[in-house]
């Protein structure tokens, strides 16, 4: 019995990058990005998560990070209103660039507030030396009156927009801008564990697979990005249902955690690990004080 395996374990290799507490770390996709990068931040790494909010697709995530480097500020022209169909629902402002987090009961106060996490954001873009991308979807929302794709509808009419889902070229094309634009940074890609069910279990793999395909050709064109199988590692590794959230959608906490360690012992310094302990220990002791 010794000779048999009862699960696929998916082999991560040791790569090169060592991210360590010198480490200055932009993390931006989808909402496992968030919850990665929750971990990272428990651990008292030096990382920025998101600062447009939760981005999905891979020309989103290239849109910000054009707008990140450039440090083009929002100006009135940018803002529009939220949920503008339901007559009970309270009409905030935002734009098609931000996830909903950022919306606000004014179009001053949502330019003041998107502007300060830009400039804060593209001063820590300057620094940083690795960028950790997670690609949930290749389905992007294009704006018909712009032909411009957003990262949010924000709950707008659906005759605005157009769906289509981004061919592998595309999604390539998309990432491989991305790439050329940092060759001085390491790029690490992950493609989110997180189903996307609204086309069904196929279009779910469809879709994965095309973001699958962009990044392995990006990745074997660009020295400095790597790949890391979050995707895999959940549906190969982790393939029971208890590893799944209650919406047997998301991962749970316990597969997250999972993943990390995982993420930890291949992309992580040896030489931080002690410090991570320590750095855990003071996280969850001060969490503890002001509950």
């Amino acid at each position: 019995m010794d000779n048999f395996k009862f699960r696929t374990e998916v082999a991560v290799n040791r790569e090169n990058t060592n991210l360590d507490y010198n480490s200055t770390i932009l993390m931006l996709g989808s909402c496992f990005t968030t919850e990665i990068g929750a971990i990272m931040n428990d651990y008292r790494f030096n990382v920025l998560v998101n600062p447009f909010g939760t981005l999905y697709n891979p020309a989103s995530i290239l849109n910000s990070l054009k707008r990140l480097s450039s440090c083009t500020m929002f100006v009135e022209e940018d803002v529009i209103h939220t949920n503008p169909t339901n007559a009970s629902a309270e009409k905030k402002y935002a734009s098609f660039c931000h996830h909903s987090s950022f919306a606000r009961l004014s179009a001053e106060e949502f330019l003041i507030n998107a502007n300060n996490h830009l400039a804060q954001a593209h001063s820590w873009l300057e620094r940083t030396d690795t960028i950790i991308i997670t690609l949930g979807t290749a389905w992007v929302f294009i704006e018909n009156a712009t032909g411009q794709i957003v990262s949010n509808c924000h709950k707008r009419l659906a005759k605005e927009f157009t769906r289509k889902l981004l061919s592998v070229e595309e999604t390539y094309c998309a990432l491989s801008t991305i790439a050329g634009m940092f060759p001085d940074k390491k790029i690490i890609f992950t493609v989110s564990p997180i189903r996307h069910f609204k086309d069904g279990a196929h279009g779910n793999q469809i879709s994965k697979s095309t973001l699958l395909m962009g990044v392995e050709k990006t990745v074997q064109e660009h020295g400095w990005c790597s790949y890391f199988p979050s995707y895999e590692i959940m549906i190969d590794e982790l393939r029971d249902y208890r590893f799944y959230a209650e919406d047997m959608v998301h991962p749970s906490p316990l597969a997250v955690k999972y993943i990390f360690e995982k993420f930890k012992n291949s992309h992580i310094s040896e030489t931080a690990f002690k410090q991570m302990e320590m750095n855990l220990r003071l996280t969850r002791a001060e969490n503890h004080i002001q509950k």
